[in-house]
This record gives structure tokens, C-alpha cells and sequence, in this order.
């Protein structure tokens, strides 16, 4: 006699229809785990070097191109200064500890296009919107580049307070104790495989927290946070090496995409001032205050403009990039940098060089130390292409602004 709460069995058509049904759950995750979950490393190859055009792309240009229509795709839009995070779900690569409660699960009320532009935004994804739509030079997809190995690197470790950090295996800090250090926001992982590729010993820490910029602006909002961080990766250094009093000398923040968030706090605070070195890529968002007049939100990137004024009279190191897309409802990277440019009273000039990972450039500025380049492109790939930009920003500028302690295997 079959018991009263079990199930009946179902017949032949409907058995059928109720495996496929299974079978597609169980190969399909939901949308927000395929927006969280860890880009899967390649295994390690040889280097596929970059254009030989990509090292000059940075120093010099050729006659200038027009610049192309771009459709409306971006990153998710940029929080309000002190608004909670729009979403909280982990970022692209391995997952990072939070703080403050940041990195949470993805809050489900928010706007369907703020959804959509979220998915896209990290780099590895395995899905077919990581796939690239138009043909690239070299043959490479931006969001999934090949794994060039470790170099003088050791594996991710969990050591600081937030986030991954990899440092030379052995090396990489002066007699004294000190040693340089880039936090990165935003795509740990892709970023990693363009830092090892140049890095000659500056540590690097990589932070991942959530899919759109809230998630950082909020985690970073209280300034004992970064400073915890900066503590945390200082005793990590110490204890890996044995140099009891090891500090950081020289300090660099880095983002891409969504990643400005945490950044544009961290600028606003006292450790601020320790930063030397600032590199965006395809990262700087604001919103309206007049969306029919694209009028920006001055406030939210002053912190962006003071720190560019420093980097344009050689105070300080600033690098900004951007494409050609078009958010829908706030401003675009390309409005941010132009608007930035502006306030230093400058104005790009025209380019047309062709760069690493198939990005072409159009436009560029340059003074003292602050510099700015623009790109076509207007789809996730080209967007992912930008961190491709890390490997000749850390070469050409930073290697020789710092002089880093070298590491070594």
C-alpha cells in the first residue's frame, strides 16, 4: 500500500518532461550565481604578449580617428555618497571577507536595468554574455584572458583584514622593512594575471565585494575600515618576511568598473593622503542632477578632481581609461573624464592607435602625471579589455615612479 504522503509516479511523457526540467535547474544556476560566482583560472601557459603597439599607446598616438556611436551598456549605477549599497552579492573572482556587512546577498528590489547592467560587469564570467560579439585582434576574449602563471608571485592568501593579497615569494622589501602595495577593487583575479606580468615586487591586494559601486562605497565608508587594512597588510608582510617593523612605503589604489565606490570614500578620509598612485580603469560613474542636460554630481567626484590636480603638477601618479559606452541614467566613464579633464582646463586630443586585447584608442590627455585614454567600444568585452591596460600602466609608470624592492622566486 503506498504511503499517504508519497508521491505518485508520474507517467512516461510527463517522467520525461520532469527530467529535462531537473536537468535544465541543475545547469542553469540563477542569475545571481552566475553573477557571483569565481572566474575559473586558466591553466598556466606561456605569455601571449600584448600589440606591439600596446606599450607605445601609453607614450605616444598617431593621426586622429573619429570616434564611434556606442550602445547603452555599462556598469550598474553609481550609489549616492552615503546611500546604502545598491547590491551586495560577491564580485568577480574568489570570494573576498567583508566588512560592515558589505557582501551580503544582492537586495532584490533593485531596478531590472541596474540587474542586467550588474551580470555584465565582471570579468570571467562563464556565461554566453561573456562571450564576445565581433571578432577581436589576437583572438582573445577580454573577460577570460589566458592565465600567464605567478611569476615572482606567491598564491592568494586570506591575510589581510579585507580581500586576497599576493606578494614575491621571497623579496620585495627593503632592508628597513618597507615595501609598496596596490589595492585593487573590482576583478581580482583578472586583474592579478596583467599585474605579474610587469610587477617587479610591489605587493598587490585584491577586493571583491559586490557587483555594483555601493557595495564598496559602504563597506569603506568608516574610515577605521581602510585603516584596519593598511594594518592588516603590514603585519602580513611582517610576518611573511620576518622584518618585524615592515611598513608600507609607497601606496597605489587601482579599480575597475563598479570598484570607484570604495576609492571615492577613501580619498575623502586621512589615510587618503598616504595615496600616491591612482589608476582607473573604465571606473568613474556619477550621477545626474539634470539627466536632460547631462549635468553630473559634481560632489561625488571631487575627491577624483583634487587628486587629479596633484597628479597634473607631479605630486602624485593619476590614470584614468575609458570606452565608449552609454549608461542609461547616469553618466558615462567617458563623461567623467572629459569632466574631469575640463576642470584642470584641458581638453583631450584626437588618437587612432590600435591597443592591447583589441581596444582602439581615440582620444587621450596628458600633464605632469595625470593621464587620460579613450576608446571605442561599447559591449561587455570591450569593457573587460581595460584591465588588459594594468600591465603597461604598472611598466611605463609606476616600476619607475617607486623603484620597488625586487622580488624573487
Amino acid at each position: 500500500m503506498r504511503h499517504p504522503l508519497q508521491a505518485r509516479r508520474p507517467s512516461g511523457r510527463w517522467a520525461l518532461l520532469s527530467l529535462l526540467a531537473a536537468t535544465w535547474w541543475l545547469a542553469a544556476p540563477p542569475a545571481a550565481a552566475q553573477d557571483t560566482a569565481a572566474p575559473k583560472a586558466a591553466a598556466p601557459q606561456a605569455d601571449s604578449p600584448p600589440p606591439a603597439t600596446h606599450a607605445a599607446s601609453l607614450q605616444a598616438d598617431s593621426p586622429p580617428a573619429a570616434a564611434q556611436a556606442a550602445a547603452p551598456q555599462a556598469d550598474s549605477p553609481p550609489a549616492e555618497s552615503g546611500a546604502p549599497p545598491t547590491d551586495g552579492a560577491a564580485g568577480a573572482g574568489a570570494p573576498s571577507s567583508g566588512a560592515g556587512g558589505a557582501g551580503g546577498a544582492a537586495s532584490d528590489a533593485r531596478d531590472p536595468a541596474e540587474r542586467s547592467a550588474a551580470r555584465r560587469d565582471r570579468p570571467g564570467a562563464t556565461s554566453s554574455r561573456a562571450t564576445p560579439s565581433k571578432k577581436r585582434r589576437g583572438d582573445i576574449n577580454p573577460c577570460m584572458t589566458p592565465d600567464p602563471g605567478w611569476g615572482v608571485y606567491d598564491r592568494w592568501s586570506r591575510a589581510p583584514s579585507i580581500g586576497q593579497m599576493i606578494m614575491p615569494h621571497r623579496g620585495g622589501v627593503t632592508k628597513r622593512g618597507g615595501f609598496d602595495v596596490i589595492i585593487h577593487f573590482h576583478g581580482h583575479e583578472a586583474l592579478r594575471k596583467e599585474f605579474v606580468k610587469t610587477a617587479e615586487g610591489a605587493v598587490l591586494v585584491g577586493i571583491d565585494l559586490g557587483i555594483g559601486s555601493g557595495a564598496y562605497s559602504s563597506a569603506f565608508s568608516a574610515p577605521y575600515v581602510f585603516e584596519n587594512l593598511l594594518d592588516s597588510i603590514e603585519r602580513a608582510v611582517a610576518k611573511k618576511t620576518g622584518k618585524k617593523k615592515a611598513y608600507i612605503r609607497k601606496l597605489g589604489l587601482s579599480s575597475w568598473s563598479a570598484g570607484y565606490g570604495a576609492i571615492e570614500q577613501i580619498l575623502r578620509q586621512p589615510a587618503g593622503k598616504r595615496v600616491d598612485a591612482l589608476v582607473l580603469l573604465d571606473s568613474l560613474h556619477a550621477g545626474y542632477a539634470d539627466e536632460q542636460q547631462h549635468k553630473l554630481k559634481v560632489a561625488q567626484i571631487e575627491p577624483f578632481i583634487a587628486f587629479a590636480r596633484r597628479a597634473a603638477a607631479g605630486e602624485a601618479f593619476m590614470f584614468m581609461s575609458h570606452s565608449s559606452i552609454l549608461p542609461p541614467g547616469y553618466a558615462s566613464t567617458a563623461e567623467t573624464a572629459n569632466f574631469v579633464v575640463q576642470q584642470l582646463r584641458g581638453k583631450p586630443r584626437g588618437t587612432s592607435r590600435a591597443d592591447v586585447l583589441g581596444l582602439d584608442m581615440i582620444q587621450r590627455f596628458d600633464r605632469g602625471d595625470f593621464h587620460v585614454r579613450g576608446y571605442t567600444g561599447d559591449d561587455k568585452p570591450d569593457h573587460c579589455a581595460h584591465i588588459g591596460l594594468m600591465a603597461d600602466v604598472v611598466r611605463i609608470h609606476l616600476n619607475p615612479r617607486w623603484k620597488s624592492p625586487r622580488g624573487r622566486r
